[in-house]
């Protein structure tokens, strides 16, 4: 069974899901507030898109702005996160021989979008961060390592997609920035997961997601520009606001809120999604933030007692996110995205009816699982896992 709270959600009752970090989950009341706003925008489209929308964005965007520590002038709306970094990625004007750097923990999609640029003689470098980790230091000094004097960028995670590593990207902002090299976080895991201050990172770019750990609708994501950042940057899609003589509202505003025909209703849902989160504690946000967290990181306890390993990380580095190495792959290792599923992970769903991915890190054979904890997550979830995991890999 999972939590009491599992109730404000339409997922599976059958399902122990345990992967909210991949696609997120949307409670009914925001999914009924989405519901409202389609029908209005459906019973009268232009006053919705033409004449009401501009408002509601504003609206939306601050309440965001008030929950991440921003300045609502400094916030894009963006489908996703992928859509944050590819946009600014795509804005650089790189030379041959220049850097860009990332480490290998970062989200596969957004390596490729540093790729883009190598076909223009740019280099892209990795550093590498251990796996197991003893502590944050050891991602600065990997960071510091592969930046040169010819490095532009560099591409950090504020939690990292297969690990689940809360990196110290204030520390790596800031000495990345003695160098004189601007810093692009990808953020997609931490609104929600973590207290964030996106001003105080220092960070040149900013990208989070809304639809994970805020649980708002697909489709809801923001990035944050530092206004002297604002000028040289532009959207993926350039529509109606490149040319505006508009004088009420800046070119970054005018160009990234209007991007063609499109569904708004994620981002008119976040605030629904900050609220409704925000109400089931009576703490509040920061409650549920380290409610979550505690969870998270009893079930890695539970999965490494079961697994008879030591924790490879420092519970320091934990948000609601955790991974734990798996025995070495034999066979084969299928690929880490599409069809066909890891076979562990198919034998935990359809044997055991626990949704969890299992994935090849840092290289095949080298394996590991990765756990989510969220409100609607139990204790009892992850014990069921640990049990299934003995089981499968014949441990018991």
């Amino acid at each position: 069974m999972g939590s009491p709270f599992a109730a404000h959600w339409t997922l599976d009752p059958r399902v122990d899901f345990l992967n909210h970090g991949s696609f997120g989950a949307c409670p009914r009341p925001v999914l009924e507030a989405q519901s409202e706003l389609r029908a209005r925008m459906e019973r009268q489209p232009l006053q919705f898109l033409a004449r009401d929308l501009e408002g509601m964005l504003d609206d939306a965007r601050g309440a965001l702005a008030r929950f991440v520590g921003a300045d609502p002038d400094d916030l894009a709306f963006v489908p996703n996160a992928t859509t944050g970094v590819n946009t600014v990625i795509r804005s650089l004007e790189l030379q041959p021989g220049d850097e860009l750097v990332a480490t290998d923990h970062s989200y596969n999609a957004c390596l490729n979008t540093l790729r883009w640029h190598e076909k223009r003689g740019v280099k892209v470098a990795i550093a590498k961060v251990p796996w197991p980790i003893a502590g944050p230091w050891q991602v600065v000094d990997a960071v510091l390592g592969a930046v040169t004097d010819r490095t532009r960028l560099a591409l950090i995670d504020h939690v990292t997609s297969p690990t689940g590593l809360v990196f110290p990207v204030q520390e790596i902002v800031r000495r990345l920035d003695q160098r004189g090299i601007d810093t692009l976080v990808d953020g997609a895991h931490a609104p929600g997961m973590l207290p964030l201050n996106v001003r105080e990172t220092g960070a040149a770019w900013y990208t989070g997601n809304c639809h994970k750990w805020l649980c708002a609708p697909k489709g809801a994501a923001f990035l944050h520009v530092r206004r002297d950042r604002q000028q040289e940057l532009r959207p993926l899609v350039i529509s109606h606001g490149a040319n505006s003589a508009r004088p009420d509202r800046p070119r970054f505003r005018l160009e990234f809120d209007w991007g063609g025909t499109d569904d708004p209703t994620p981002f008119l849902c976040v605030p629904h999604a900050l609220r409704f989160l925000g109400g089931l504690l009576p703490g509040g946000w920061p409650e549920l933030m380290e409610r979550n967290r505690a969870l998270a990181a009893r079930g890695r306890r539970l999965l490494c007692e079961a697994l008879r390993i030591e924790a490879p990380a420092p519970e320091q580095m934990l948000g609601s996110l955790a991974s734990v190495p798996l025995p070495d792959f034999a066979g084969a290792m299928p690929p880490a995205r599409g069809v066909p599923w890891h076979p562990l992970q198919k034998a935990l769903l359809e044997k055991h009816g626990i949704e969890v991915p299992v994935a090849p890190f840092p290289a095949p054979p080298k394996q590991l699982i990765r756990i989510s904890a969220q409100i609607y997550n139990s204790e009892d979830q992850f014990k069921r896992l640990a049990a299934a995991l003995q089981v499968e890999l014949e441990l018991a």
